[in-house]
């Protein structure tokens, strides 16, 4: 990493659950989506967009256990369908593995809104947050983050412009949205921590004093 950006780091294994298809074109490379399916442990499964360049096509091989190595981004989506805020992976390297399911994502950013902390049904604490992760050329990608239990508690404390560390999962979300045409069934991509680690001297040198 160097000071111009912030640590965003996915390593993913799974298998492909969709054909890849044309996404877009820029300078001259086009790009290509397909959905990438990761089992967990608890049976269910994520299921999580994947943006490659047309050069990693060939890697993409039904039914094996490709290995995604790239950074979660964020855009704002204007057509006013969907979510506005539109996650994926983007892949830098795929290769054919023989390996377990893996879903892991390491992020130093800026809190960039104020932690929400509220509680489920069933009383577990749960707490809302949103990560800004600096890229290059003054880019920054705006990732949804939540953390639980005695994580999410310790979270909700951290003020606005505070640098945090994390190491956690992609997960996918369904979930209904109620619009003037009827119910429609969407899905929600966030990260889901699972340890809060402590900034290195370099990445602390990364980010600006608030």
């Amino acid at each position: 990493m160097t000071n111009e950006t912030g640590h965003n780091e996915v390593e993913l294994c799974g298998t492909a659950a969709s054909q890849p298809a044309l996404s877009h074109e820029n300078h001259g490379v086009q790009f290509y989506r397909f959905l990438l399916q990761i089992p967990r442990l608890s049976g269910q499964a994520d299921t999580l967009p994947i943006l490659l360049p047309s050069s990693l096509l060939p890697q993409i091989v039904p039914d094996a256990m490709l290995h995604v190595c790239g950074q979660l981004r964020s855009f704002n989506n204007k057509t006013g369908e969907g979510s506005r805020l539109v996650l994926t992976v983007y892949a830098m390297t795929i290769e054919v593995v023989s390996a377990e399911p893996l879903n892991r994502i390491l992020l130093s950013g800026t809190l960039c809104k104020p932690p929400i902390l509220r509680r489920t049904p069933l009383g577990r604490s749960i707490c809302d947050l949103m990560i800004a992760v600096p890229r290059r050329y003054g880019r920054a990608d705006y990732l949804p983050v939540i953390a639980w239990g005695q994580l999410a508690i310790a979270v909700s404390q951290r003020a606005v412009g505070e640098l945090l560390s994390i190491e956690g999962r992609v997960q996918s979300r369904q979930y209904t949205k109620v619009t003037g045409d009827g119910s429609q069934e969407r899905t929600a991509y966030e990260v889901s921590v699972m340890h809060l680690l402590e900034l290195s001297a370099e990445e602390d040198s990364a980010f600006p004093t608030p």
